[in-house]
């Protein structure tokens, strides 16, 4: 591996040698502090520069000026690094035994270096079996640490790849685990895939290494890119397409180019497939064909289903009707009986209302109706939480929508046209937040037989995904539809329930007078006020008054991310007032945030291989720094994460209110001030009054509750799935829509 490193040279306005400690690494900028070893000095020399990739036990030659630190002393402030390869026993075994290479650490590092000495980097590499020589390595641990060694060497290149042309290297795990090894020439022939395919990089990134690479401003490749960003961006904004107008100009503003480069674009991307057009009433939309067909199956199933009546077994309601309120020992009020005669006479219904209605009671009386007519059904939501309440609820076993189809670790589902559900019914609970690709699949893995039954609130916060197909379906006419109005006395009591409807009527709740009740607004009006109050409510007056768990019970949800009162300031001080570090606990910092041993963490993508999906939220059990690998609970079971895949998962002391969807929690806290004011709305401030169990606590302005509260224009989600319902409506025969 070329000359001992102890016999390099330094230049004159630096140094050369080994790294003894790498005290920090910051993998986002390449920032690091390094102790280093150097050839007649006592003492570690301290290095301050930006360098890709390093571990300790390498060889590294950095050039800068030397600089006195007040605390530190004389250290080199390099302009430039350079690693090589470790070449003494020394080197080599620092670089094996510092967590670099999983299934490596101290211990196996001095045993392997012992052993092998200088050729064991080439025993890894090409005679791995030979590692079985070392006591206590199995063919288990070989294995790991090969495809390690192979994993991170090609890792490595990729950082420093990815480093020289401006992206952060902690996202070349991703790059590597898409594009494999070839990750590099991928990239070269054309960056904008970045943006596209890795999730944390953005189109400006990927267009920056365009430039670098030497790709031009009127680039047809950066042109098409451009147009992928856009119609990608409107999809995390919930649209399913966007009129081609609103797309090119849209675009043409990003890229900074004319509108004609951009057209051009346009028809390569048709051309090719990846986009297409449609006419949706007067208006020319470009879709992501995959959506296009989402919405298409969604259509097709939903108004032939519509079209037809219910296939169960002859029932006579009257007789079900007695039978079923004897058993359950609840008296159904005339408007759910008329909304479980509608049920039981359709292969599709929508049963809609606020909380407090009786859909529970409407949904267990027609379960247990239907159970005893030997009907099969199955009962799902979009979230584990949601899923985990309708089965409470019911007492029938319920799961998510992803595990009811089956996910693949592909993505895809087990559960389709040629393997459908075995079931007669499936009701679907929490139905606002089903999005147009999950519901695509659910219609497609409906067997021909089947009845659907969808349950959902359309005054909530729509899908966090593209589309808003339970307003669609109401608005379309397409599909029979109850809504249930009536509030049942025990619910009454609640002030969260009456807080929750005055809302949606366009009411200021009231705030209330008495000390013990489940609903309450205290008013602050600085920020950093309303900020000290949450942290209070969270730590100290909620357990002490209500007696609940401030990690396991209390849920702090935010309007917003950025800001005194968003979500990052809010969780870095909870975090610090309730899960401080301690020195028996590790803690990692990835991407910008520290993640410590029972921290409450939020996923923020579905992630298929490890069975956790958007919103799950899970506690931290262990860290390990020696396998770079964080295990996580999620009610239950335990995903391990990479330190490199923790862009996956946020703090979550405080979530979005748009995360919260399908999750009830003991007590809710609601920090709100006209900071937040452009997403102070009335279905955000409804959805999480609704999010409420026990306790719920609006901390804040009055000026941004009244805000909140009048504010009810919400933006049209562009799509063609309401048009399709009624053209499909029409053609069909159509549905009924009755109100009870």
């Amino acid at each position: 591996m070329g000359a001992m490193a102890s016999e390099q040279t330094a230049p004159a306005d630096g140094l050369s040698g080994l790294v003894e400690r790498v005290t920090f690494h910051n993998e986002d900028t390449g920032f690091a502090v390094l102790k280093v070893k150097v050839k007649g000095r006592r003492d570690l020399v301290a290095v301050v520069g930006v360098v890709a990739a390093v571990s300790p036990g390498e060889w590294i030659t950095a050039e800068g000026r030397w600089e006195r630190n007040r605390e530190h002393g004389m250290q080199l402030r390099a302009t430039n690094i350079r690693c090589q390869a470790p070449t003494s026993l020394e080197g080599i075994e620092k670089y094996l035994g510092s967590g670099l290479i999983r299934g490596i650490g101290p211990v196996y590092a001095k045993k392997m270096v012992a052993k092998f000495g200088e050729k064991i980097f080439d025993v890894i590499e090409s005679a791995s079996a030979r590692l079985q020589e070392v006591e206590g390595i199995g063919e288990g641990r070989r294995q790991q640490i090969k495809g390690a060694w192979a994993e991170q060497r090609v890792v490595r290149d990729i950082m420093v790849f990815l480093h020289s042309h401006g992206i952060s290297t902690s996202r070349a795990l991703r790059v590597f685990k898409l594009y494999g090894e070839e990750a590099i020439a991928r990239v070269r022939a054309n960056p904008y895939l970045l943006a596209r395919d890795i999730p944390g990089i953005g189109f400006k990134t990927a267009d920056a290494v365009g430039q670098k690479l030497g790709f031009g401003h009127d680039s047809i490749l950066r042109a098409r890119g451009g147009l992928q960003h856009v119609l990608s961006e409107a999809t995390g904004e919930g649209h399913t397409a966007l009129p081609r107008a609103m797309l090119l100009a849209a675009a043409a503003e990003l890229l900074g180019v004319d509108e004609a480069v951009v057209s051009g674009a346009l028809e390569r991307e048709v051309a090719d497939g990846q986009l297409t057009i449609e006419e949706i009433g007067s208006e020319t939309m470009v879709f992501l064909p995959a959506l296009r067909a989402a919405e298409s199956t969604i259509a097709e199933t939903l108004t032939r289903l519509a079209a037809q009546p219910a296939n169960y077994p002859g029932i006579e309601f009257d007789k079900a009707l007695g039978w079923v309120e004897e058993k359950t020992g609840k008296t159904l009020s005339p408007s759910q009986m008329e909304a479980l005669r509608t049920v039981l006479g359709v292969r599709l219904v929508v049963v809609t209302g606020g909380p407090g209605v009786g859909k529970t009671t409407l949904l267990d009386s027609l379960l247990k109706i239907l159970a005893a007519k030997k009907v099969r059904f199955l009962l799902c939501a979009p979230t584990g939480r949601a899923a985990k309440r309708m089965g409470e609820s019911t007492g029938c076993a319920a799961q998510t929508i992803h595990r009811l189809l089956e996910v693949l670790p592909s993505g895809g589902f087990k559960r389709g046209k040629q393997h459908p559900l075995d079931t007669d019914l499936v009701v679907v609970d929490e139905f606002s937040m089903v999005d147009v690709p999950l519901m695509a699949a659910l219609c497609r893995a409906l067997p021909p037989h089947g009845s659907l039954v969808l349950v959902g609130d359309p005054d909530q916060l729509p899908s966090v995904g593209p589309g808003a197909i339970l307003s669609d379906l109401l608005a379309s006419g397409a599909v029979r539809s109850v809504r249930l109005t009536e509030i049942f006395r025990q619910a009454e009591a609640s002030r969260i329930v009456r807080a929750a409807h005055d809302v949606r009527h366009g009411r200021v709740p009231e705030e209330a007078g008495e000390k013990n009740t489940d609903f309450a607004f205290l008013h602050r009006e600085e920020p950093e006020e309303i900020a000290k109050l949450v942290l209070r409510l969270v730590k100290e007056e909620i357990p002490r008054r209500v007696g609940l768990d401030p990690l396991r019970d209390i849920q702090v949800l935010v309007p917003m991310h950025r800001g005194s009162l968003g979500i990052r300031e809010l969780n870095a001080s909870l975090q610090a007032a309730l899960n401080p570090p301690r020195a028996d606990r590790a803690e990692v910092e990835r991407f910008g945030t520290k993640f410590r041993v029972g921290d409450k963490v939020l996923q923020t993508r579905n992630n298929y291989d490890k069975d956790v999906f958007n919103g799950d939220i899970g506690r931290i059990m262990a860290i390990d720094v020696e396998e770079r690998q964080v295990a996580i609970e999620f009610d239950g079971r335990r995903a391990v994460y990479e330190f490199n895949e923790l862009d996956e998962v946020e703090p979550a002391y405080a979530i979005s209110i748009h995360k919260s969807q399908g999750s009830e929690f003991p007590a809710v806290v609601i920090p709100l001030a006209m900071q937040h004011f452009l997403l102070l709305q009335r279905n955000l401030l409804y959805t999480a009054i609704t999010r409420g169990k026990r306790l719920v606590v609006v901390a804040g302005q009055r000026k941004a509750l009244a805000t909140a509260v009048r504010q009810n224009d919400t933006r049209r989600r562009h799509g063609g799935l309401l048009a399709r319902l009624r053209e499909g409506g029409k053609r069909e025969g159509g549905g009924m829509k009755l109100e009870t």
